[in-house]
This record gives structure tokens, sequence and C-alpha cells, in this order.
């Protein structure tokens, strides 16, 4: 196994390890906190990310599908393994909180986060294969560049403790993913998709 493949393994790994400890934070932090509402930054942040981290694990699933590259493929399955585990807990929140987990969004919202729009989505089924694996890796830089944005307000002092570990998690993590795609779409003789010039329509970011 090279270097490069090892990569997204030892992202993942370091995911694991970041819940474990967060998890264990949780549960030792002491009396639990008040629930927050249906239009606190937790709740808020906690929908938008399950709505966020479902477009990836669909993207990966779609180049997992068809390349055939080692690197590409495990890149992919490390980011659809740690986004699925991430939304268990999410939906853990939610449920705890007596929440729905319903959030409507629209091309604009979508757009603002980075997310893939459905031709996009399409041309990860259409193109030839090492072109669609330069366009995952690009769609996906993009698409965690979105989450980098949407982070901020959950990292606030008053945001309840498992919110702001888990969202110290996915800044971490995805960081690291960011510049191990950025190196295999360099190594592609590939760059990156400009993102949109725009704010996050969340509880405490400025507009």
């Amino acid at each position: 196994m090279t270097s490069a493949s090892r990569e997204p393994r030892r992202l993942a790994a370091l995911a694991l390890l970041l819940l474990a400890v967060g998890s264990g934070v949780f549960f030792l932090s002491g009396p639990r906190a008040p629930a927050p509402t249906p239009d606190s930054v937790e709740v808020t942040f906690t929908r938008q990310m399950i709505a966020h981290h479902a477009q990836a694990i669909t993207m990966a699933g779609l180049i997992r599908q068809r390349s055939t590259d080692r690197t590409v493929r495990s890149a992919a399955l490390d980011i659809q393994l740690s986004q699925e585990e991430q939304i268990r807990q999410m939906r853990g929140f939610l449920t705890v909180w007596k929440q729905p987990d319903t959030f409507q969004m629209s091309a604009a919202h979508s757009q603002m986060m980075g997310m893939a729009s459905d031709a996009e989505l399409r041309s990860l089924k259409t193109l030839p294969v090492p072109q669609a694996e330069v366009k995952f890796l690009q769609l996906m830089t993009r698409h965690h560049q979105g989450a980098l944005h949407m982070i901020p307000p959950a990292l606030q002092a008053e945001v309840l403790p498992q919110v702001r570990h888990l969202a110290r998690q996915m800044q971490v993590v995805q960081g690291g993913e960011i510049r191990f795609m950025t190196s295999l779409l360099r190594a592609r003789g590939a760059g990156l998709l400009p993102f949109p010039d725009m704010k996050m329509d969340m509880p405490g970011m400025e507009h």
C-alpha cells in the first residue's frame, strides 16, 4: 500500500479517535443542558450538515461504482463511512432534543454550501472514468470547503459541547481530506473548482 493510499485511512482513524474522546467528554460533562430550540445554532447546524453529508455519501458511492483507482476508491470509502457515522450521531442529537430531521434546501442554498448540482452529480455517472475521478475530487473538495464555511457558528462557546466537538472533528478531518484531494488533483494536472463568494444563512454567521 502506497503512502498516498494510506492517507485516507489515517484520517479515518483520526476521526474515530476524536469521536471516542468527544463521547467521553460528553458523558462526563455534568448535568444535562436544556434542549436547544428549533431555531438554535445547534439544531440548524445539525439539520443542514445532515443534508450536506448525505450528498457527500451519494458522490462517494457513485465514484466507487466506477473507479478502479485504489487511492480514489479508498478516499471515497473513508469519506462515506465517516460521514455515515456522523449522520447517525447528528440524528441521535435531534432525537434527544425532540427535533425532526427535516430541512428543505433551495438550489441557491445548496450552491452556498458548496454542493453539487444535479448535472454535476450526473457527470460522475456519464464522464469517462478518468475524467469522472477528477470531477469527483473537484466536487468533493468544493463540498468540503462548503462544510468548513458552515462550521464556525457551531464552535461558539455557548453552543452545546457535544455539537462543538463534532464540528471541530469535521473541521480537522475535512481540512486534511481537502489537502489530500488537492494533492491528487495536482498529480492529475487538474485544479480546484471556484467556490461561491457567498455567506451561509445560519444563526451566528455574520451577513
